[in-house]
């Protein structure tokens, strides 16, 4: 029987973000759907279940709108720390090319990433799968490709968490990128049921597609797989306007990243663009007026030195801006709430300091937007029932005057004590539900070799 599940006993219940009149006491109840409900008389016990949230902040579940699982088995690696993107890149490609992409890899490497996020009070992760198999090393590339997708994409279901998998491309071929797109949707969206946006009919999974940028990818595999995204219905989603990026894109084409993606058809309403360091002012206004969405990543750009994208800027245009970790070979973690205090934090170097609030938001609702999944990221009624609770008790918030901000501002490192997912816990009291941390470091220790 699938049950109700009540939230009790929290200090403070933060629906929205950006909407701190919303904020309030009480219970918040997540109904059978899934959803978040309207607190009445309490159900019969047979099928209703509580969660203690004494002495805790009740918030969204975080969104994660950029990572890279893969790269949650390469971290730290020598010589891919600090270093300039054109010089990153080959490391990491090598590595993976030593450790051999495949399903088994990519099972344990989404293992590890998604549990971790979990755990810090992530419910939904956007991945941005970028590199495959050789296809020249398999007689069934397009199978070895689905099988990846199906590995990940089992790995969240497992775990509970909400996976937005992004069939990207890293210098692969227009035609097998477009074959393996159109494969993966048939395979993990198979039911009449799945509903437009690429998305399952409970929510759980939503596909997408996106090429690396224009620094790795053409303008025929742009717009093969923009076509795949229109034949589907599915979001897109790329990187522009780091270092590497802009640098080959004037080399090449002599031409910055933006002007590319223009011509290409990727500044449209259903794109999302990651970084976005280096942009002038008539590019965020181009931006904005094309709909474009965007993802910040300060713990990979701020701490490879990569840049800083200009937040407040992009949000003073009108452009909705997400957060995201973006992989383990550049940011070595898979914190989004530290990375939205260092968002907070380094702000303040390229325009006016963010509240916490904003970050906060960036960091649920707005993630949530460059999904076109208006129903994350909020706790409103109606809205998907995927929430934290943050234990703000201790001597790390003693003194906090206000317990939404220093949710940032105080306890680096923080975690939550319960995470919800649709109304099934996911995490209680600081532990996985249905998983085995032991168990998945060591599928991965197995499977790399660390």
């Amino acid at each position: 029987m699938t049950r109700t599940l009540t939230i009790t006993g929290a200090s403070l219940i933060v629906e929205r973000f950006d909407e701190p009149d919303l904020d309030r006491t009480g219970d918040l109840v997540i109904g059978a759907d899934g959803r978040v409900g309207v607190p009445t008389a309490e159900p019969a016990a047979s099928a209703h279940d509580t969660l203690d949230a004494e002495g805790g902040l009740v918030t969204p579940g975080l969104v994660n709108a950029h990572h890279h699982l893969l790269q949650s088995g390469f971290r730290t690696l020598p010589g891919t720390r600090g270093v300039p993107m054109r010089e990153w890149l080959p490391a990491m490609a090598a590595a993976y090319a030593a450790a051999g992409i495949d399903a088994s890899l990519v099972r344990a490497t989404a293992g590890v990433g998604l549990a971790e996020s979990l755990l810090c009070g992530v419910t939904t992760v956007a991945d941005h799968q970028l590199n495959w198999p050789d296809p020249a090393a398999s007689p069934t590339p397009v199978d070895d490709t689905v099988a990846i997708a199906h590995a990940i994409a089992g790995a969240a279901a497992e775990l509970g968490a909400r996976l937005v998998f992004v069939r990207g491309s890293a210098r692969d071929a227009p035609a097998a990128a477009a074959a393996s797109a159109e494969a993966i949707v048939r395979d993990l969206l198979p039911s009449a049921a799945d509903v437009p946006g690429g998305t399952s009919a409970d929510g759980m999974l939503q596909l997408a597609v996106g090429p690396a940028g224009v620094h790795s990818d053409s303008a025929e595999t742009f717009r093969a797989l923009g076509d795949v995204a229109r034949r589907h219905g599915l979001r897109r989603r790329t990187q522009a306007n780091e270092q590497v990026d802009t640098e080959i894109a004037l080399a090449r084409y002599g031409r910055r990243p933006l002007d590319l993606l223009e011509e290409w058809g990727w500044l449209e309403p259903d794109v999302t663009i990651a970084h976005l360091c280096d942009v002038t002012e008539a590019e965020i206004a181009r931006l904005a007026a094309a709909g474009v969405t965007a993802t910040h990543a300060p713990g990979c750009d701020v701490p490879m030195g990569w840049g800083i994208a200009p937040v407040a800027r992009l949000r003073a245009h009108g452009i909705a801006v997400g957060l995201g970790t973006s992989g383990g070979g550049s940011n070595d973690a898979g914190h989004l709430l530290a990375d939205a205090r260092l968002a907070m934090q380094v702000s303040g170097l390229v325009g006016p300091t963010l509240p916490a609030r904003d970050v906060l938001t960036m960091a649920t609702s707005g993630g949530a937007a460059g999904l076109g999944r208006a129903e994350l990221g909020i706790l409103t009624p109606g809205a998907a029932g995927d929430a934290c609770v943050w234990d703000v008790s201790g001597v790390a918030d003693a003194g906090v005057a206000d317990p939404v901000a220093g949710l940032l501002w105080a306890h680096p490192g923080r975690r939550p004590r319960h995470v919800v997912v649709g109304g099934r816990v996911v995490v209680r009291d600081y532990r996985l539900v249905s998983g085995d941390e032991t168990a998945l470091t060591a599928a991965l220790r197995a499977r790399v070799g660390r």
